[in-house]
């Protein structure tokens, strides 16, 4: 049996479909998350991303990887290198789940971690997400319950992609050598404003949902009137300045130039997650 493929964050949106995704491969999956739970018949594992000592026993026989940040963190550097240099230091491949646009500056703590990683001599695949479809039933269901998205997007459109397509993608990256050394910007297939959005999930959930453009600090409010970190609060409203300025409506083709198949739209996820959605 070849060695085991490491992922992180197994039990999330991405983690989960990508661990369904291997086994269905065939592939020996080591399924790490904080309870060390199995997911989807892979082996299970503890892996605390902020308690290093929980790693080294998760990095036992592995030749590849697929690293991101838990959600809820924002220090992305500080708990990611120490991770990414454990894996350079065993000669691991790694796949990680980057962040759409931050290749425009180097500055930025996602693209200092992603030069680590070019730099690092290991294969390696870099993935840039876009938003997240998943989204609409994860942080902005209680918007989706209560009739109103309350977000600080102003008029921005972003192409929105599902964490399936994510995951899909993934699994493409950790099975096959064919684009190591690579970076790609995952996006869905168009690119859409909240507004829309909400007239999509309106259809879905079979009552109204309207789009709210809403200041900074106003959104900062709900979400830790929600029991959001206030730290992690302030980084989502952050990352809404990219979608004001128009910066994540790009669509790109690699979610088909890695899975050959065409990413999922925003509607086609709407009607899959129906019950997510209406729960």
């Amino acid at each position: 049996m070849s060695a085991k493929i490491l992922v992180l964050g197994a039990g999330g949106n991405v983690g989960r479909p990508l661990v369904k995704a291997l086994r269905a491969q065939g592939e020996p999956v080591k399924a790490a998350t904080r309870s060390g739970a199995a997911v989807e018949g892979a082996e299970g594992v503890v892996f605390d991303i902020a308690n290093p000592a929980t790693h080294a026993a998760a990095f036992e026989g592995v030749d590849r990887a697929y690293v991101m940040l838990p959600a809820g963190h924002v220090r992305a550097q500080e708990l990611l290198m120490p991770v990414v240099n454990a894996l350079v230091a065993r000669k691991i491949k790694i796949v990680f789940q980057s962040v759409f646009g931050v290749d425009a500056d180097d500055s930025i703590p996602y693209r200092q971690i992603e030069l680590a990683i070019e730099r690092s001599g290991v294969p390696f695949v870099i993935l840039r997400p876009n938003w997240f479809a998943d989204n609409f039933h994860t942080y902005w269901k209680a918007g989706v319950d209560h009739g109103v998205i309350a977000v600080p997007a102003a008029q921005g459109k972003s192409s929105f992609i599902d964490a399936r397509d994510i995951a899909a993608s993934a699994a493409t990256a950790l099975t096959s050598e064919r684009f190591d050394g690579k970076a790609f910007n995952l996006t869905g297939p168009e690119a859409v404003g909240y507004a829309d959005a909400a007239a999509w999930l309106s259809e879905v959930v079979g009552k109204p949902v309207a789009y709210q453009a809403t200041d900074d600090a106003s959104f900062i409010a709900l979400l830790t009137g929600a029991g959001v970190a206030h730290d992690y609060a302030s980084f989502l409203a952050s990352i809404f300045h990219p979608v004001r300025e128009g910066w994540t409506a790009a669509v790109t083709d690699h979610v088909q130039q890695l899975t050959g198949q065409k990413p999922r739209d925003l509607r086609r996820y709407a009607l899959d997650h129906a019950a997510d959605l209406k729960a």
